[in-house]
């Protein structure tokens, strides 16, 4: 190697410097630098390869690595086969287009330029175009590989034995043949379009193709090449015109008589059509012209012939169908458009499962019963759940955290549970797991967070109905470790909803199973889940992937050591059938003496002719959603117009094994991704009674087809255009963000019914306005025969009668309810309305709130009083039962005699009784002296009122007992008793 010299000025005032030579690194550099090099290699190779290793692992240790095998080989296939057809595709034209090149004659100044490259590219000619089609090959392969699971669909599709209304195809050829063609036709467009640049740069190039040199602008054999290419390009532009006249039955476009539409319409069935077809035919000739130009080495005719194209697309294929829309289409568009609108009812009716959906009339005022039979029929219409699961997680948190590294959900579940004795049926019951909350824990370090804390405990529920004298849930099942009303159960949560982290068990550490007064439980896990940390490759990837270099290294983790994680039921559903949709809330449910979540999946497909599109993100939320994103459908801006809930599935909460059951056995969708995953779904006989009888109606889908039967509960075409019956999801009326009124579930008896039955509930309201248009609701007992009907309470648009927000709004505007309000929210206490649930009842609607008050030194709501309204008369009591009686003015027959057994109050509930009863007496006496104006009796009686209030806050604190003790009897009986608030 040359060696550089530099002069440098002699600091001694000498003529020259020394002469510094630097020449080649030494051996030893040498050899650092290639084992630095080395090194980076195998440090990337490794890093790549811990991802797919612990995947591999994870599917394994959950035994459902077929779905990693069965979509890796095919992600590898399809990259391997478009990626090569790619790179062979432009690979081939830039060598052809270099074999047709001309010799070289007079140099033109433009080849003159050109040589310069020719001659700096030549010896690298080779490696070039190894690396172009390499680059493209590679694009092309990492996009096929994202289409996997269109190809399994395409390959495994069943059909659906319907057929559309406009080509008479089957469904399936829509839901999972076209979408493989579009994909088909994009790729033969890239690989032609990246095929044609790269052959006519090459010909430019190579002088085959000239833009400046005098003479012919194209040799014989470019034109010929091209030629070929623009034929191709044609031909698939033909194609694709005729898919396009498929695709007019999947088509969105805005339709102003009903917003989103989906499929043709007058217009496309009359000139799109039409014009497609016309279209295709010209595309062909000229495809046709293109390819002839090989023997007549000519573009005039084929340019000629792609200009005709052109031309008609933008006449034929634009300004027909604008001409047809304005002059046939809008003077009498309802007329040309009821048929197509008849279309679209049916399949969307369809494509929701709401073609089924039983639409009564309903008066919306009391009929002529007595009030001690409505009475009566109050009680044996519904059981009506006064305990909110959406408000009182911080009253399950305070009452039965026992640890702060313990925590329930924000919003907690409806399940049924347990026999009713008074009713002899299942209770309504309001449950919750106590997870691990890692937020909690005393001192946070990684063996505390991923060794010692790394399971919840147990199952915490209380009846929905109820709640006891001090206004606390009426717990069945409490305490740490839980007991109560439920059979005995493995209390470990080691999956739940608030599990998102790792956690290392099973080896050398102990881990905290609960505490109690005796002191803290160890533990050490017995499960067979998790990947085991035993093999020190595992460990390195764990390592590697989680970014934790103390895995490789820790004592705490040896011999029997398992990593557990993606522990939460949604996602851990969504990993093992990445081909299903999961609905937002999981709940837990005890099932055999174990824990299970219980996951509901939905197959979907945005490609069913004439139905119309939503998006899941948007008709799924509600004040819920809002506050909880975890409540939120899992992808939430897929676009479907196909929903089933083909999928029940369960994560179990100790061992984490996920089980799919077959829900919808006709869904055609779920059949095709059985077909392509074997054995990963149950078929649905292997469902225990016991796991049914804890399966519901799921709230997402709910939510969704609710959303649809506002437009779509309608039959009639002309109806349904002119949008007179048009209705909208009221707001919730105890939520002031202004989002949507969540369903509730609750157990009642719809007019038709002879029984309660567990139900998913909604309301409607007229569009625009704030009166009630329409009850809905969905038995949501999974082992009846009427589960998943949808019964739908029409009211009559002659009347007006109140909705949920006008309800409310009368709650807050009576006085003597405004005053009782008032006199709860003293001092710091905050006034929170519950779940305003709604009841038919002998024509007329029954509502019914229950009132939280939270504060004055207690931090969590308690159920202090119960709002109820019928036929206009408004009551505002202690307890439902009472709240009832006043409405009707009568007691219910079916109220259990008064034998004297009744557990006597303590002397503390009597204290607070009596402190509150003055408190009710200075209040009036208060009221009294402002009507005369005797302010001085006034202040005497405020002063009463604030020491009355102060006894009873004293008293009640006295009383209070252990937390979650129970009460005195359900407060939905009139037996029941609860502190009286002034005003009430």
């Amino acid at each position: 190697m040359r060696t550089l010299a530099f002069q440098m000025p002699d600091r001694g005032g000498g003529p020259t410097g020394p002469r510094i030579r630097v020449g080649r690194p030494s051996g030893r550099a040498r050899t650092l630098l290639m084992t630095l090099g080395v090194l980076a290699v195998l440090g990337m190779a490794f890093v790549m390869f811990a991802g797919f290793w612990t995947d591999w692992l994870w599917y394994r240790s959950v035994k459902y690595s077929s779905v990693f095998t069965t979509v890796l080989w095919t992600k590898i296939g399809l990259f391997a086969v478009f990626g090569l057809l790619m790179a062979a595709s432009v690979g081939f034209n830039i060598w052809l287009a270099h074999r047709l090149r001309p010799p070289l004659s007079a140099m033109s100044m433009e080849q003159q330029s050109l040589d310069r490259y020719r001659m700096g590219i030549a010896p690298y000619k080779g490696w070039l175009l190894l690396g172009i089609t390499a680059l493209v090959g590679l694009i092309a392969g990492a996009s096929a590989s994202g289409q996997w699971r269109t190809w399994l669909m395409w390959v495994n599709g069943v059909p659906f034995h319907q057929k559309d209304p406009q080509f008479h195809l089957d469904i399936a050829f829509y839901a999972f043949d076209l979408p493989w063609y579009r994909f088909l036709l994009g790729f033969g467009f890239a690989a032609t379009v990246l095929s044609l640049i790269a052959a006519a740069l090459t010909h430019y190039l190579y002088g085959g193709l000239r833009v400046t040199s005098p003479g012919a602008r194209a040799t014989a054999a470019v034109t010929g090449h091209l030629s070929v290419l623009l034929g191709l390009f044609v031909a698939l532009k033909a194609v694709a015109y005729w898919l396009d006249r498929y695709g007019l039955a999947v088509k969105s476009s805005d339709f102003k008589a009903t917003g989103n539409w989906t499929g043709l319409r007058y217009v496309d069935a009359n000139a799109y059509l039409p014009a497609k077809t016309i279209l295709f035919c010209i595309a062909v000739i000229c495809a046709l012209l293109f390819f002839a130009a090989l023997w007549r080495r000519t573009w005039q005719l084929p340019v000629i012939g792609f200009g005709l194209m052109v031309l008609s697309a933008i006449l034929v294929g634009g300004l027909y169908p604008a001409i047809v829309q304005k002059f046939q289409v809008q003077p009498n568009e309802q007329a040309k458009e009821a048929p197509y609108v008849e279309k679209n009812l049916k399949a969307t009716r369809e494509a929701y499962g709401i073609d089924d959906a039983q639409v009564t009339e309903y008066a919306g005022e009391s009929g002529t019963k007595d009030k001690s039979t409505l009475r009566d029929d109050a009680d044996a219409t519904a059981s009506v759940r006064l305990l909110d699961p959406n408000i009182v997680s911080p009253t399950f948190q305070q009452l039965q955290q026992m640890k702060n590294y313990y925590a329930f959900p924000t919003n907690l579940d409806v399940d049924r549970y347990g026999k009713d004795g008074a009713n002899g049926k299942d209770q309504d019951t309001v449950i919750g797991l106590r997870e691990l909350n890692l937020a909690g824990i005393p001192k946070r370090n990684w063996i505390n967070d991923h060794f010692r804390y790394t399971h919840g405990y147990g199952v915490v529920a209380a009846k929905g109905t109820t709640a006891d004298a001090n206004g606390q849930p009426e717990f069945t099942e409490s305490d740490l470790p839980s007991r109560g009303e439920l059979p005995r159960y493995q209390q470990q949560v080691y999956y739940g909803e608030k599990t998102d982290t790792y956690s290392i068990v099973g080896g050398p550490q102990k881990e905290i199973d609960y505490s109690d007064d005796s002191g803290e439980k160890t533990t050490s896990y017995q499960g067979k889940s998790g990947v085991s940390l035993a093999n020190p490759v595992n460990r390195a990837a764990y390592a590697v992937a989680f970014g934790e270099p103390q895995m490789l290294y820790s004592g705490a983790i040896g011999k029997g050591s398992r990593i557990l994680y993606n522990r939460t039921p949604k996602e851990r559903v969504e990993a093992v059938a990445p081909w299903l949709t999961i609905d937002g809330d999981a709940y837990p449910a005890v099932v055999d003496g174990r824990i299970q979540w219980i996951v509901d999946a939905y197959t979907t497909t945005n490609s069913y002719p004439y139905a119309s599109r939503t998006t899941l993100g948007d008709t799924t939320a509600d004040s819920l959603t809002a506050n909880n994103t975890q409540r939120a459908v899992v992808a939430q801006q897929n676009q479907v117009n196909y929903i089933r809930n083909s999928v029940k599935a369960t994560v179990d909460a100790y061992t984490g094994e996920v089980k799919l059951y077959q829900w919808d056995t006709k869904d055609p969708v779920l059949k095709t991704w059985m077909k392509a995953f074997p054995d990963t779904v149950k078929p649905r006989g292997d469902i225990s009674p016991s796991l049914m009888s804890h399966l519901r109606y799921p709230q997402d889908l709910f939510k969704v087809q609710r959303e649809l039967l506002t437009r779509y509960h309608v039959k009639d075409a002309q109806t349904f255009l002119s949008g007179s019956e048009v209705w909208q999801v009221p707001d919730d009326p105890t939520n002031k963000s202004g989002d949507a009124v969540p369903p509730y579930y609750l157990s009642m008896r719809m007019p038709d019914q002879s029984a309660q039955a567990f139900s998913l509930t909604t309301t409607f309201n007229p569009n625009g306005r704030d009166n009630l248009s329409a009850f809905m609701s969905v038995d949501s007992e999974a082992g009846s025969s009427d589960y998943g009907k949808i019964r739908i309470l029409k009211l009559p648009t002659s009347k007006t009668v109140d909705g949920p927000k006008q309800v409310q709004s009368q709650f807050n505007s009576e006085q003597q309810i405004a005053e009782s309000i008032s006199l709860l929210r003293r001092g710091d206490s905050e006034v929170e309305y519950g779940n305003l649930l709604t009841v038919p009842l002998d024509g007329g609607l029954l509502y019914v709130e229950p009132v939280y008050v939270r504060g004055g030194g207690l931090k969590y709501p308690l159920l202090r009083k119960v709002l109820v309204t019928y036929g206009g008369t408004t009551a505002f009591e202690n307890t439902l039962g009472e709240a009832l009686d006043k409405v009707f003015g009568t007691q219910s027959s079916t109220r259990p005699p008064d034998t004297g057994t009744t557990t006597p109050p303590r002397a503390g509930d009597t204290t607070v009784q009596q402190a509150l009863q003055d408190a009710q007496k200075a209040f009036d006496a208060g009221r009294e002296a402002l009507k005369k104006e005797d302010f001085e009796a006034y202040g005497r009686a405020q002063k009463d009122l604030q020491k009355a209030l102060q006894r009873a806050e004293e008293a009640q604190s006295t009383s209070s007992g252990k937390p979650g003790g129970g009460g005195s009897g359900p407060s939905s009986g009139p037996s029941a008793t609860a502190p009286p608030s002034p005003g009430g």
